[in-house]
């Protein structure tokens, strides 16, 4: 089934684009206020950096797909309105940074040329849909992931369902049981399945919900063991419309799916879901199965590993498909970054070796699939001049950092300086562990989770302590993470915090203890399992003393000068506004693009934006009183119970909430899309006056 947004996707972009032009000049001229455009450019991908007047913009990728023209392009964006770097992000997205905000929309404009996209990268909606690196190549796979992963991105990005959310809404898709991409940590996780029905083999998926980072980590809980494949855009779209309308949106540490749930109880939630369907534009949706076409090889290809520097390169970095002759090569980017001049080189011999399937992986590095055997070492030495075959993609020494305080308002610690700091003790003094895979390192700069600390076996995240009556830079260390396989994980435990400049120690310590004292071939997950927390506790303690503490500890790890404790406002999931005149406006645009839907045929589309304006228009004469709207249930019930008696409610209905919780009963269609938008003018007026005669009170 073709997306019902494709056809429409030019003219969007072109407005979006123009509206983006429009709301900056707004916003510059005073007309808008600082809250409100910063929620209308985080959803177009534009987030505030922690240096004051310049944009990281995000470039939405879904599951990292990329080929050599759309490298290309976003090289030269970066080259024309930002620093030349690409990074590669935890979600496979491509961030450039030191962007002015005046050249936003023309730069979208540019990355559009090429179907490329910033639309929801940031801000409370779907972010991007991670999907394997391995999917279609893998030998083991149940089969290819990547059209579903497109399609549910095409479903999903734009749909009003998910534009105003509480919070933000992650979804993965792993290649194989082993749940390569974590499907424990999302709101929503699919791991592909075959089960025989009747005879046939039929495409579905393994789903856990409600999984999460940050501070409280949170393992995702079993919806299905098997979900036909026609049903999981449904079945996503139920429950990103349950988590809208009952989630929180006050309190942001509490506004995740993960919190829902524990409020209501995994079958609650999916009670609740199910009550959406009827009001879905579809019940089932076919996806049409493809894979990526390639030129069969006639036999397997015999290496010549006479090079050692080769081999080993090789055994580190490359894998073999299941089509047979080809392999994937794995880039280890440090810090996730490449610079744009040697994107540009990549691309051209790509070209000449008849590659163009490139995915950002959530390890912040890049894979080139579809490599014939007969290429690799040309492409081996190719990589070796362009400084692109650090041994160990996936390995030890592949650290996963996030920006912390390089860029990022949140950012605590510096995460890149440190992940640069323990890539040069692995390199130097455990050359020969580089490329195992017993263990995994992760940083965050702060608490939020974006550079994983809590999955990794060797975890840190960024923190401050006081010696002396002086703050300095810390690392909480934290131990034990462990990915099961078959959507089932272990977070890592926090065990000790230490001063930054004495992480590197940490880690010594702990690879020395674990390469001395592991039984037989456990991982470190196991090995941490194994002997329990204390033990960890007790080899780190003596790290921990501050009683010889050293002057340049006081600085960061790729910093010259004593740390200073700045931490900006988070943009990570928005923000709240909730003034009332600025709510109505919000009212109006939705029933503004509620038309458009309806002038589109697009009748689910245009009743959710028009039971969104009923959901501002309440809210707009209820923030005044000491009502609980933290969700828009509880608006909904509160505007019944304070306002019943001021209203005469539209369309014959006895209440508040029969009127705007009708859609639930009436399957989307022309007549009842414009009789509720019908309702919702009427009741529009009256909110007007009612908030007139408040003002003159």
């Amino acid at each position: 089934m073709k997306s019902f947004r494709t056809e429409l996707e030019n003219p969007i972009v072109e407005q979006e684009i123009l509206e983006l032009g429009q709301k900056i000049a707004l916003y510059q001229s005073g007309k808008i206020d600082e809250d409100r455009f910063k929620s209308l450019r985080l959803a177009r991908g534009i987030y505030g950096q922690r240096q004051p007047g310049v944009q990281m913009i995000r470039i939405k990728l879904p599951y990292g797909n990329l080929n050599r023209r759309k490298l290309l392009r976003i090289c030269e964006v970066s080259d024309t309105y930002a620093t030349g770097n690409l990074h590669v992000t935890t979600r496979q997205d491509i961030q450039l940074h030191f962007v002015s905000l005046d050249d936003t929309p023309q730069l979208w404009e540019e990355l559009a040329k090429d179907e490329i996209t910033l639309r929801e990268a940031c801000g409370n909606t779907v972010r991007n849909v991670t999907g394997s690196h391995y999917a279609g190549i893998h030998p083991d796979e149940a089969f290819d992931i990547s059209p579903y992963a497109q399609k549910t991105f095409e479903y999903l990005v734009r749909n009003p369902i998910c534009q105003e959310m509480g919070r933000k809404f992650k979804i993965s898709f792993s290649a194989t049981e082993a749940d390569d991409y974590y499907s424990y940590i999302h709101d929503l996780g699919f791991i592909p399945q075959i089960k025989v029905i009747d005879g046939q083999e039929v495409k579905g998926f393994k789903v856990l919900i409600g999984g999460g980072l940050g501070a409280q980590p949170n393992h995702s809980e079993l919806a299905y063991d098997f979900l036909p494949a026609e049903e999981i855009i449904p079945f996503a779209e139920s429950i990103i419309r349950a988590f809208d309308r009952f989630g929180e949106r006050d309190r942001r540490h509490k506004a995740r799916m993960k919190f829902l749930i524990q409020d209501l109880g995994k079958d609650e939630l999916l009670r609740i879901a199910d009550e959406q369907r009827l009001a879905m534009p579809y019940q089932t949706y076919p996806i049409d199965y493809y894979e990526t076409s390639y030129k069969p090889l006639n036999e397997a290809y015999a290496f010549d590993f006479s090079d050692p520097v080769f081999k080993t390169w090789f055994d580190a970095n490359v894998f073999a498909q299941k089509q047979e002759g080809y392999y994937a090569v794995g880039l280890k980017l440090h810090n996730g970054d490449i610079k744009t001049p040697i994107a540009r080189q990549l691309v051209a011999f790509l070209e000449e070796i008849e590659v163009d399937d490139i995915r950002a992986t959530i390890q912040q590095n890049m894979i080139l699939r579809f490599v014939k055997g007969s290429d690799v070492y040309r492409l081996f030495e190719k990589l070796k001049s362009l400084g692109l075959t650090d041994v160990g993609f996936e390995g030890l020494s592949d650290i996963v950092a996030c920006p912390g305080t390089d860029t990022c308002n949140l950012g605590i610690a510096s995460s890149m300086g440190l992940a640069t700091r323990l890539t040069e003790v692995i390199n130097t003094e455990y050359p020969h562990l580089a490329a195992t895979k017993d263990i995994d390192i992760k940083i965050s700069g702060c608490m939020n989770a974006c550079g994983q600390h809590n999955l990794a076996a060797i975890g840190y995240q960024g923190m401050t302590i006081k010696v002396n009556k002086k703050v300095a830079p810390a690392a909480q260390v934290l131990l034990g993470g462990n990915n099961k396989g078959a959507g089932a994980g272990v977070f890592a435990d926090k065990v000790i915090k230490v001063p930054a400049k004495r992480a590197d120690e940490s880690l010594r310590w702990l690879l020395d203890d674990y390469y001395k004292n592991r039984e037989g071939s456990e991982n470190y997950g196991e090995y941490y399992a194994r002997l329990g927390k204390d033990y960890f506790y007790q080899l780190l303690k003596p790290l921990g003393d501050t009683a010889a503490f050293e002057d340049d500890w006081y600085q960061d790890w790729g910093r010259e000068i004593d740390y200073v404790k700045a931490i900006g406002v988070g943009e990570c999931a928005g923000v709240v506004v909730d003034l009332t005149i600025t709510l109505i406006e919000e009212a109006n645009d939705r029933l503004e693009r509620a038309v458009k839907s309806l002038f589109t045929d697009k009748y689910s589309d245009a009743i959710y934006h028009t039971y969104t304006a009923y959901i501002h228009l309440a809210k707009s004469l209820l923030i005044h009183t000491d009502e609980k709207l933290n969700t828009q249930h509880n608006i909904i019930a509160a505007f019944d119970r304070l306002m019943d008696s001021e209203f005469d409610w539209p369309g014959g209905y006895d209440s508040f909430g029969e009127l705007v919780l009708s859609m639930k009963k009436h399957a989307p269609s022309e007549e009842f899309a414009k009789l509720y938008l019908q309702n919702a003018e009427i009741l529009k007026k009256q909110v007007e006056d009612h908030h007139k005669v408040l003002v003159n009170e």
